[in-house]
């Protein structure tokens, strides 16, 4: 299903709030929740540890372990990789040397990596590097390597897939299945929802996300009369039919697109922009498909027969630094602006830090510099 600009807006809206949300929640779980008696381990360091409750999983549960105590020296950076060891992918750490794997999958006993951090061998990590894994952690990696050590690509390389809503006590609280899952981490950590806002405060924050402007008196005063159910939406569409929504919202795009009126090198001269940033403005208030709004910047002059609309969307392309500089070479710059025009798709439709691939093969992404 394609989103328009407006739907795509608001689930970035829902995801990001979701995900602070949920990492608030979670640490505030984490603070709250009684110990539990974990069940008795072989190890001393073990025992008396509160398990991880539910299923395990790589991105959320363990490579946040992995990342701040052992991927700097056991990790992409070849600079900094000390016993030519990789953590971070599964066939190095499962690579035999010297007769033994720092990850054996479903066997933690013959597993080196949990020899060492469990004290069994040279302690990891190292007392030099001031970085201590927790008996929590410890457990972790543990229960993850015994239950097959799975590994999972970096979240933005996994296509997203609808989860069931959980279970929450106070269903009547939830009015959408976003609300469900706030509930859930709220009911976790023994907490209820903040009172409803009153309708004033509601009316002002809502206008000033959708417009960036306070609301009219008039408008607030309409809202807290209306007792129709959808009330609430009405007000929503109110704010999303004025033009300042396009020019509230566009701001953030044109930040990413890397907008400005003057050329950004040498004398800085003005330049002629404007009518790109026109594009997006009225291209937001138009609720132009998402799948469009990208066509039509990255490629609307390839387009069969494309409109003057369409060409001035490339304009895109052509928000980078330029120079007017008399002794500026040609082709110095036409490298420069190449560059600059593929690490910004990079980044805005990919959500990629492909620039790193400028002078190295990225280390945390799968890019080469060859491919950039």
């Amino acid at each position: 299903m394609l989103l328009s600009t407006r739907s795509w807006r608001l689930a970035l809206m829902g995801s990001t709030s979701g995900l602070l949300l949920a990492t608030a929640f979670s640490t505030l779980a984490a603070t709250n929740q009684p110990k539990k008696p974990a069940a008795a381990s072989g190890h001393p360091v073990l025992r008396h540890v509160a398990p991880v409750v539910g299923s395990l999983r790589y991105n959320r549960d363990v490579q946040p372990i992995l990342a701040a105590n052992c991927i700097s020296c056991h990790g992409p950076d070849s600079a900094s990789r000390q016993a030519g060891l990789r953590l971070d992918r599964p066939a190095d750490a499962a690579a035999i040397k010297n007769r033994t794997a720092a990850i054996i999958p479903g066997n933690p006993a013959a597993s080196e990596m949990i020899t060492r951090i469990t004290g069994r061998g040279q302690l990891m990590p190292p007392p030099s590097t001031h970085k201590t894994l927790t008996p929590a952690q410890i457990a972790t990696l543990t229960r993850w390597v015994k239950e097959g050590a799975k590994y999972e690509l970096h979240w933005s390389y996994v296509a997203p897939v609808r989860p069931t809503l959980p279970a929450v006590k106070n269903v009547s609280w939830a009015r959408n299945p976003i609300d469900r899952f706030v509930l859930a981490r709220l009911e976790k950590a023994g907490l209820t929802p903040a009172p409803e806002a009153d309708r004033r405060t509601l009316a002002r924050r809502v206008s000033l996300d959708l417009t960036g402007l306070p609301p009219e008196p008039a408008d607030v005063e309409a809202y807290v009369k209306d007792k129709s159910p959808n009330a609430y939406e009405k007000l929503v569409d109110k704010f999303f039919a004025s033009p300042h929504y396009g020019e509230h919202r566009g701001r953030y795009w044109l930040d990413a697109a890397r907008y400005a009126d003057t050329n950004g090198i040498h004398f800085d001269n003005y330049r002629e922009m404007w009518a790109y940033r026109d594009w997006v403005i009225n291209a937001l208030n138009k609720n132009l498909p998402f799948d469009k709004f990208t066509v039509e910047q990255l490629a609307g002059d390839l387009l069969p027969n494309p409109t003057t609309e369409q060409l001035v969307a490339t304009g895109f392309n052509r928000c980078n630094i330029t120079t007017n500089e008399g002794g500026a070479i040609d082709e110095e710059y036409r490298v420069l602006y190449a560059r600059d025009r593929a690490e910004t798709t990079s980044a805005v439709f990919l959500g990629s830090t492909l620039n790193c691939s400028v002078c190295h093969d990225h280390k945390y992404d799968p890019y080469t510099q060859k491919d950039f």
